[in-house]
């Protein structure tokens, strides 16, 4: 008994402290890996080392893990994932969206199709809970841009104000990122200290569309720039444009109003085959098998659910409009 407490008490002090030790001497470790990158780079001018020197500036690891790390970086996927996790303010990295869509994917298909012992309900239940956190990270992304377009006129009009007191662009910029909310003010942040770190204001402004590819902000940054190579009154020109993103706001939100019963028709005609078949599953568990287990059932069940979603993006088509 008690060599198999002692034995426990080793298991448990290898699983605990040894990551512990292995932590703390990480970051000393990395530490001195950068430094002695950078003293070689201070002590040349080769293109190579001038790339390193970029490379330790703009590092960002897609996962914690290594080998999945190296793997990521070889796919032309896993930096677009990157971005769409930053779009959407989320701490995640790539490899791990992509592990919990394997493991949301997975699991259900093993478990339905031990339930019903048929590989075409498996894999459409698989891919569609697989796709769950993506959807999530679009359904926070999309939340994101719009408080963004909503706090857009607002951060205009300050910097309509800081122009008219006298300020530069840049320093109504500053003014900006210090005074408004997130995710507007982080976005001017960036891109305020891209342009004090040496950046032109061009490219700064390029950065925060990539960052941010919303139709407003594309407004703002073609009147800035044209502004900027032709002159004129910019205090003046992000005002009009300030009214303008109000004026399509609005009509974005009319539209939104007119289409609502649309849309919700949509939902209702697209998500009632899939809850009246459960319900009719619960009743009569016999009846409804006879769409997995017959070969003209299996057909019927593929030819309704092309119907459906053919139905659901044409509703959504007619429904959606671009303003």
């Amino acid at each position: 008994m008690g060599l198999i407490l002692v034995l426990v008490f080793l298991g448990v002090f290898v699983a605990i402290a040894l990551p512990l030790i292995a932590s703390s001497l990480g970051p000393s470790r990395q530490a001195r890996q950068v430094m002695a990158s950078l003293d070689s780079a201070l002590a040349t001018e080769s293109a190579e080392i001038r790339e390193q020197i970029v490379n330790l500036r703009k590092d960002s690891k897609l996962s914690s893990i290594p080998w999945l790390n190296r793997r990521l970086l070889e796919f032309e996927l896993a930096p677009y994932l990157h971005r769409f996790l930053a779009q959407a303010d989320l701490s995640w990295s790539a490899g791990r969206l992509m592990a919990m869509s394997a493991v949301c994917g997975l699991i259900p298909a093993y478990l339905v199709y031990l339930r019903f012992g048929s590989v075409l309900i498996s894999i459409p239940v698989g891919l569609l809970l697989g796709m769950a956190p993506y959807g999530w990270v679009n359904y926070k992304r999309n939340k994101r841009f719009d408080r963004f377009q909503q706090g857009l006129p607002e951060a205009l009009d300050l910097m309509v104000s800081g122009l008219r007191a006298g300020h530069s662009l840049i320093a109504a910029m500053g003014l900006v990122a210090r005074e408004c909310p997130e995710p507007v003010g982080v976005e001017f942040k960036t891109c305020f200290e891209e342009q004090n770190y040496g950046l032109e204001l061009k490219t700064a402004i390029d950065n925060m569309l990539v960052r941010v590819p919303l139709q407003d902000l594309r407004i703002v940054a073609t009147a800035i720039m044209i502004q900027k190579e032709s002159g004129g009154n910019l205090a003046e020109v992000l005002d009009k444009t300030s009214h303008v993103i109000r004026e399509r706001f609005r009509l974005k939100r009319q539209v939104m109003v007119h289409t609502a019963q649309g849309r919700l028709t949509g939902w209702i005609l697209t998500l009632l085959p899939v809850v009246l078949g459960i319900a009719l599953y619960t009743v009569n568990p016999e009846m409804m098998s006879i769409l997995w287990t017959r070969a003209i059932g299996v057909k019927l069940l593929w030819a309704s659910a092309g119907m459906t979603v053919i139905g659901g993006f044409i509703i959504r088509h007619i429904v959606n409009m671009d303003v």
